[in-house]
């Protein structure tokens, strides 16, 4: 069972400034390949959407903060998209390694010699 809690406006905006916060050290981290970082932080930005997406409802925000919000989630998106340019390609790669050494394994198992004949 989920607990949720009423957060007001002001605690909404302190929780997208601190996911803004967040995708930038994970940007910093992507683009020095500090992967065990990126990590760490991506949990924490986990837990910080987990606040907004466990709040009863969402404040009404007047005119100015709800501006603000709208730009705060641009700059969070446009940190995810740099973050995914870094780390898609490296994935790929990553991946077509794990893929040779999988299919390098499988042949040095059936083509083996045999020894308990």
């Amino acid at each position: 069972m989920r607990t949720c809690k009423r957060i007001n406006h002001t605690q909404v905006i302190s929780i997208y400034d601190a996911i803004l916060a967040t995708t930038g050290k994970m940007l910093t981290a992507a683009q020095n390949s500090e992967w065990e970082q990126l990590t760490v932080l991506e949990q924490e930005c986990r837990q910080l959407t987990d606040r907004l997406r466990n709040n009863d409802t969402e404040p009404l925000l007047d005119k100015e903060l709800q501006q603000e919000k709208v730009k705060i989630i641009h700059q969070i998106l446009d940190n995810d998209a740099q973050i995914r340019a870094i780390i898609e390609p490296w994935m790929a790669k990553l991946q077509d390694m794990l893929s040779i050494n999988r299919r390098t394994r499988n042949l040095q198992q059936t083509y083996q010699p045999i020894s308990n004949i």
